[in-house]
């Protein structure tokens, strides 16, 4: 072979490994950059700052919304009316009571029973599921629900609530087995729907969880346990991610409960403490942080939580501190309102359940 092919054939070898090289340099690049997100290539102050952002966001848009106005209906205590099944000893299932409903008072027939003097709820159709349709009114001000007007049998039924799984099995205080799952409407628009469960067969044995789902992807839950080892905890969380998520578990019962341990997660760093402060530990991304530090700070004792008495002091690499209740002040009174009512299960005690036992009661 010619020594000027030869050499041509060199260079046009040399030109397409050099060109395949930048080809994998450029996908090793690009893919360096799909698997790095924002939020891990920011430092701990920058990632804390977003993520409280992030938190302050969600509870100003939840607080627009009409599930919202829902949740605070108990922060009200004109509104706030023991519901009847306290002295409520039967069981109710979903298939004693499914159907459609409207609210159709009959006050000419007087049913004497002390807690539902009147037939509330017409049956007006078939379904297998409970659902009742009702005057926002009687929704929005409970006491109303609870307290029979005759005017209010001519406002129209423009809230809905559909119960696809429900049950209600209350022989004493200390013995429930509750399951609530429904959704809201108001002029079919949707206004999210409600998960509750709580099992109860002691006042040391109790299991309970309560969760919101809003229309616009957040969701807000809570859950509590007692025994041996006591858990409460809470989530906010934005299509499934966790935008604030908080742990603690005691030991003990009754009164005499010693925290053992509390995590607390901000978007991207988690904050964890068990037996002695000494035990704090930050990590951002699931790595243990050398530098940066906090500390928990409790006004009374050390059962509270960010949504209590609780706060945290947190130190960052450059030095600087800031409290977190300062960075998510904005948004901590509307949490605690969500996350009270959650936990008293307000709405379904004092609403669905006072509906549920008027259409079980009156359809006997």
């Amino acid at each position: 072979m010619e020594l000027g092919k030869i050499t041509l054939i060199l260079k046009v070898m040399k030109r397409n490994v050099l060109i395949i090289g930048i080809v994998f340099g450029l996908l090793g690049w690009s893919c360096s950059k799909v698997e790095t997100p924002q939020s891990q290539r920011l430092g701990l102050k920058q990632s804390i700052e977003k993520s409280t952002a992030d938190i302050n966001t969600a509870i100003s848009n939840i607080s627009q919304t009409k599930g919202y106005q829902l949740l605070s209906l108990s922060v009200d205590p004109s509104a706030r009316i023991v519901a009847p099944a306290t002295s409520f000893k039967d069981s109710i299932t979903l298939g004693l009571i499914a159907g459609i409903y409207d609210y159709q008072p009959d006050t000419i027939i007087m049913h004497h029973n002390f807690n539902y003097p009147f037939r509330l709820f017409k049956k007006t159709g078939t379904s297998d599921k409970m659902i009742v349709n009702l005057p926002q009114k009687l929704i929005f001000h409970p006491r109303y629900l609870h307290s029979f007007v005759k005017s209010d049998s001519v406002l129209k039924n423009d809230f809905t609530i559909s119960a696809s799984d429900y049950h209600l099995y209350y022989n004493s205080w200390n013995n429930l087995d509750y399951k609530l799952t429904a959704g809201l409407t108001i002029n079919s628009v949707d206004l999210g729907s409600f998960d509750i469960s709580s099992v109860s067969t002691s006042y040391n044995d109790q299991s309970n969880s309560s969760k919101y789902t809003f229309t616009d992807g957040y969701s807000i839950s809570t859950a509590w346990q007692t025994g041996d080892t006591s858990k409460i905890s809470f989530a906010l969380l934005k299509d499934n991610n966790p935008l604030l998520l908080e742990t603690t578990l005691y030991v003990g019962n009754g009164f005499h409960k010693r925290e053992k341990q509390y995590d607390l997660t901000i978007g991207n760093v988690e904050i964890k403490r068990g037996f002695g402060i000494d035990s704090i530990q930050v990590f951002q991304n699931g790595v243990l942080q050398k530098t940066a530090g906090a500390k928990i700070t409790d006004s009374a004792d050390s059962t509270g939580t960010i949504c209590n008495k609780r706060d945290i002091l947190l130190t960052f690499d450059d030095g600087t501190t800031t409290n977190l209740s300062t960075l998510i002040g904005p948004a901590l009174t509307q949490l605690k309102t969500i996350i009270s009512s959650l936990h008293d299960m307000y709405f379904a005690e004092n609403i669905v359940d006072y509906i549920a036992i008027n259409i079980y009661y009156n359809s006997r």
